[in-house]
């Protein structure tokens, strides 16, 4: 009796300190679903709209108001915990998007509601069923293959192998976690928080608030055990091609094992998910090859690299640059940055810090108060942002923002980088960017301006434009000698599927049907004449806005099931979104992202193609294209018996 009594009191103990540290505005939306008291939405305890990607945890509340919400959670949470059931465990659409609205202190759009309610997995008159999905009866012998074993690769598996569909996975590395797995560099992690950039069925008790890259992977391969997956996956295996066969209505896989053998399977259904981000870009350096020293992208860093008391060269300022800089320039003896433009960067809050354990012990302990930590996240990263990203054809200064909210937005990031600068100002004219932010990908800054400071750190502003032995010469003239040469240079990004061949009917390729880099798919996910096949994390389908690439991973695998589950209904051996239906999307996506800042002409991007049309990232707001990848429409498609 004893022992339980002084169980009880840890546990209440612990609860309390979690409770006292947790986030008010996520504790109030726990508080209506425990309670049912919609007092708790009144405006006494509104929370004030956060700052920046902050999370807001007082929610910008009178001390006492915060007392008071802490206190009723806590006899709440016992209570559920002695298992009084919820009062509200299912509002209304309606209700969550007024709860988040609240939540967040700015208005949250109506359609969110749906999505909402998916996300606390709450079911929805009008929703779709995932699970009916994962009961669906494949025709015997029915097969796929998975190209990839990263994140989309792993999703797939797990959908499918939930519906009882045999598949197998092609993974070229000797391991699961694709991109996670490859990009080792120093300072590699993610710039989502890793509580959305995570599957919503396998949450985890991440110890950062941004994972970095062994944590992340680490992730992955527990997630790859907990579903068994490894007994179908075929490690150490390069895909060289896959072709459509009309005869058998079916598809040929040309692999490639380590040891040289090549092989053909075949399969029903092919879905790849090898990713946008996977093909090394290397600049046209001359004489590259030549470098005296180590010289290499930073998807490919070596593992026993030592860059103690050397000279450094790093080419480029992107993602992966904003990343490795800091983390390397206090064991260089000198660093040289080559920017070929200048980025937008926002404050980091939360870089490098751990979450603490009372926080990390609420979330495991209540499923609600992360799944509504998650929506705050969500909106806070998706699509907060979206509506001043559209042009205003009456704004008078185009040449520097595309509206009154964005010209906002300029001048907070240029006073964040005047601060971070200190008494470095003669950098700021090397820095600060010429065009509107969010029009390239908006990056969070790791230290960034802050290195740049450092007396070892020499920033050129030019591209490289020849290496003449240890020597990096810039396109100005100006020659710099150094051990180690980096390639912070990104990603083939516009040339989907690059990695291998893939021919539809009449052995069409993709590559002939996309004319090169153009190319274009029916939500990312399927293209004409390519029958039974799906891609994931396809053409426009990128978040240059913002959001969790994980959750749009999710729904493109939901639609994939949902189309599987309709051809089988059918009785058909192929389905094939229709031309007609293709081509209007593809309009709509244009259309869209012609009043859209990615368009603006006053810069470049990685998300244009050689035509200078955005090809990689999508013009849509996450819950627009979660609403049409909920379920596949059999009129948008030909089905063959």
């Amino acid at each position: 009796m004893a022992d339980n009594q002084r169980g009880d009191a840890q546990d209440q103990q612990a609860f309390h300190e979690a409770i006292d540290a947790a986030n008010i505005p996520t504790l109030l939306m726990v508080l209506v679903h425990m309670t049912g008291d919609l007092g708790w939405l009144a405006p006494r305890y509104h929370p004030t709209q956060g700052r920046g990607l902050d999370d807001n945890d007082s929610g910008g509340l009178p001390e006492e108001i915060q007392r008071e919400v802490r206190e009723a959670a806590f006899d709440a949470i016992m209570a559920w915990r002695t298992g009084r059931p919820m009062a509200l465990p299912k509002p209304s659409e309606e209700l969550l998007v007024e709860m988040l609205s609240i939540s967040m202190g700015e208005p949250v759009p109506e359609k969110y509601g749906a999505m909402i309610a998916a996300g606390l997995e709450i079911a929805s008159a009008s929703g779709t069923d995932r699970d009916s999905q994962d009961s669906i009866r494949a025709p015997e012998g029915f097969n796929a293959i998975i190209i990839g074993g990263g994140i989309s690769g792993i999703c797939a598996a797990i959908r499918l192998q939930k519906a009882g569909i045999p598949y197998t996975i092609i993974e070229k590395n000797e391991t699961l976690g694709g991109t996670w797995f490859e990009n080792r560099y120093p300072g590699a992690g993610v710039d989502t928080p890793n509580h959305i950039y995570s599957y919503s069925f396998a949450p985890h008790d991440w110890s950062r608030y941004f994972a970095l890259r062994d944590e992340i992977h680490d992730y992955l391969e527990q997630v790859a055990t907990d579903y068994d997956l490894r007994p179908q996956v075929r490690f150490g295996t390069h895909v060289e091609a896959a072709g459509y066969d009309e005869q058998s209505k079916s598809w040929n896989v040309e692999v490639r094992s380590g040891n040289g053998a090549r092989e053909t399977l075949n399969a029903n259904i092919v879905i790849s998910a090898v990713g946008a981000l996977n093909v090394p870009k290397t600049p046209p350096i001359k004489n590259l090859e030549s470098f005296h020293g180590p010289c290499f992208h930073t998807a490919r860093w070596p593992q026993d690299l030592d860059l103690g008391d050397k000279r450094v060269a790093v080419v480029g300022n992107g993602a992966s640059a904003m990343q490795v800089v800091p983390a390397i320039a206090d064991r260089v003896r000198h660093l040289t940055v080559f920017q070929r433009s200048k980025q937008w960067v926002a404050p980091f809050e939360k870089f490098q810090k751990k979450v603490p354990d009372s926080v990390r012990f609420l979330l495991r302990e209540v499923p609600l108060y992360q799944a509504w930590y998650r929506q705050r996240l969500s909106w806070t990263f998706n699509d907060r942002v979206h509506a001043s990203l559209q042009k205003d054809p009456s704004w008078p200064h185009p040449e520097r923002s595309i509206n009154s909210i964005n010209d906002g937005h300029r001048k907070f990031f240029t006073r964040y980088i005047e601060t971070e600068l200190g008494e470095r100002q003669d950098l700021l004219s090397d820095v600060l960017p010429d065009y509107p932010p969010f029009g390239k990908r908006m990056l969070l800054d790791n230290g960034w301006y802050r290195t740049l400071t450092r007396d070892n750190v020499t920033l050129v502003t030019d591209h490289v434009a020849e290496v003449d032995g240890n020597r990096v010469v810039a396109a100005n003239g100006e020659q710099h000698e150094v051990d180690v040469l980096i390639l912070a240079t990104g990603f083939k990004a516009v040339n989907f599927l690059g990695s291998y061949t893939v021919s539809g009917r009449h052995g069409k390729s993709l590559h002939e049907a996309w004319d090169g880099d153009n190319a274009r798919a029916y939500l990312g996910i399927t293209v004409p004449e390519f029958p039974n096949f799906f891609m994931m994390l396809g053409p426009n389908t990128g978040l240059g806005h913002g959001g969790s690439i994980v959750a749009l991973i999710e729904a493109q695998m939901g639609y994939i099931m949902s189309s599987l589950e309709q051809m089988f209904t059918k009785g058909a051996s192929t389905i094939e979104v229709r031309k007609d239906v293709h081509d209007r999307y593809n309009q709509e996506v244009d259309q869209a992202h012609e009043n859209m800042v990615f368009t603006h002409q006053g810069m470049d991007n990685w998300y244009r193609n050689s035509r200078g049309r955005v090809v990689t990232i999508t013009p849509f707001r996450n819950d627009d294209y979660w609403h049409m990848a909920r379920q596949a429409d059999p009129q948008d498609y030909r089905f063959t018996k």
